[in-house]
């Protein structure tokens, strides 16, 4: 997981638009899952900040502090402030913290998402009907299912059918225990975002019994649910907020790959079948969490889900929008002091056929961010919590919370996946190949595919030398972010 922070309502017709208002319709039930090793420990990035009737202070990065590993690794740029019993507007928010604060509703303003919905852009409307995005954490939230219906509620979304699936057995919420407050905001994160993008999906959480970490630890539960949810049937696309260091897992100082390339099985299945895999590229740049969760590696490192061939490595940009949702500058690199958005070469991965075109970037090996969506703290997210944690950072008391960090990302694009399924009417599976021809073709004076460069910004990020945003693909952001109304049916067109 990556990040978190608190907002206000905007008022916008998208806000109210005639989706319908029904309860979600949830469904739980529990699916047998393999044991494995026990917990680990994990970092978080905090930042103290006032309740809404205090004086504000400045907002500044704080180090990066270990304790349990409160959220799935890749750092975790978290704005802490007491609840908010709505959002509040951009202007509130630069007033009491210093930074942006965005709405689902801005956000489809941004990424140009109501034409698709209304039908201007298609002849039909584009909602992410008829298809399903699970979506993988950790013990899951106590009151997700509340806690959307709170948020469609606020925002004027449809609730969704919402499938909750428990494999293995899940321990019980414990308002106490860092690591679970820390998931079930992940999980309240992954949700909301994903289904205000594609409003009219299916929602599908697969919640695990063992926190992800570094190394293994926790990953045999997730990639277990991912591949009897495939083998099911379940699914189009998999959002995952979550990775580890390629270099803790056991055997990589030798060389040794094994106890990573033994966790491919569900991505493999993923592909046989056609379902698209997405995967956070991580918060704290060129960088990433050493074995102990505790300190970040001196040099360049890559994590895995993110750097695998077999997913879509979605990076971090930060957005600057006016109250309307549109843009005010072009999209930068997420760099922010809070974070700073994942991306590099791993040294586990070879360079996959699709990045031929990109060589002179990545080399002989995989690189990543693929495409980059918001992830800013200063930019970030309105989320609603409805459950309370006594740990800190965390939550306080039920409300609304700012959220960054690309654990946004990657559920926002999940929802781009899902409108693009419907357009194409099938399953597109592994969009690597197609994104990176979009690329090469916008690339070559074809703007007319959704692509949208990112040309400013670094991920340099604790006092790691990072990557800068270039014309074209580079290690920073990818590709750079899309334009939904015109990349959504692109990428329909090439995806087979």
């Amino acid at each position: 997981m990556f990040s978190r922070t608190p907002a206000r309502r905007a008022g916008s017709s998208q806000s109210r638009e005639a989706w319908g208002s029904r309860p979600a319709l949830v469904r739980v039930t529990t699916r047998a899952l393999l044991p494995v090793a026990a917990v680990g420990g994990l970092a978080a990035l905090s930042v103290a900040a006032p309740a809404a009737s205090e004086a504000a202070p400045a907002v500044t990065a704080a180090s990066h502090v270990p304790a349990a590993r409160a959220v799935p690794d890749l750092g975790s740029p978290v704005l802490k402030s007491k609840q908010f019993p709505a959002p509040q507007t951009i202007a509130q928010c630069q007033a009491d913290f210093g930074i942006n604060c965005y709405t689902p509703v801005q956000y489809r303003v941004a990424y140009d998402l109501n034409p698709l919905y209304d039908g201007s852009a298609l002849g039909r409307d584009i909602t992410g009907a008829g298809r399903t995005i699970v979506i993988v954490d950790s013990y899951g939230s106590p009151t997700i299912a509340a806690d959307l219906h709170h948020f469609d509620q606020q925002f004027g979304f449809p609730d969704p059918t919402l499938q909750i699936d428990k494999f293995g057995n899940v321990p019980p919420f414990d308002p106490t225990n860092a690591t679970m407050v820390g998931w079930a905001e992940e999980t309240s994160l992954d949700v909301e975002y994903a289904h205000s993008i594609a409003p009219g999906a299916k929602i599908v959480l697969a919640e695990t019994p063992v926190a992800e970490t570094e190394g293994v630890t926790g990953l045999p539960e997730m990639m277990n649910a991912e591949e009897s949810l495939i083998n099911s049937g379940v699914g189009d696309v998999i959002t995952q907020s979550f990775g580890a260091t390629e270099n803790t897992f056991p055997g990589f100082s030798s060389g040794n790959y094994s106890s990573l390339l033994n966790l491919r099985y569900a991505f493999k299945d993923a592909y046989a079948h056609n379902v698209t895999v997405l995967a956070s590229s991580g918060d704290t740049g060129a960088t990433n969490d050493e074995a102990d969760g505790q300190t970040l590696y001196s040099y360049r490192v890559n994590s895995w889900p993110s750097s695998d061939p077999l997913v879509t490595s979605v990076g971090g940009s930060q957005l600057n929008l006016n109250q309307a949702g549109n843009k005010i500058t072009p999209d930068v690199v997420w760099n922010d002091g809070f974070g700073a958005g994942g991306g590099g070469v791993s040294q586990v991965f070879s360079r996959p056929l699709y990045q031929l075109g990109v060589r002179s970037v990545v080399g002989d090996h995989r690189g990543t961010p693929d495409i980059s969506m918001s992830a800013a703290v200063n930019g970030g997210a309105w989320v609603y919590l409805g459950f309370a944690g006594t740990e800190s950072p965390g939550v306080s008391d039920p409300g609304w919370y700012i959220i960054g960090g690309t654990s946004e990302a990657s559920p926002i694009f999940s929802g781009i996946v899902a409108l693009t399924d419907q357009v194409a009417g099938h399953r597109i599976g592994l969009i690597n190949p197609a994104l990176y021809t979009l690329g090469a073709l916008s690339r070559g004076g074809f703007t007319s595919n959704g692509i949208v460069d990112i040309t400013s910004g670094n991920n340099s990020f604790s006092g790691v030398t990072g990557y800068n945003a270039t014309p074209g693909y580079d290690l920073a952001s990818g590709w750079g972010t899309i334009d939904a109304a015109k990349f959504v049916p692109a990428l329909a067109r090439l995806s087979f």
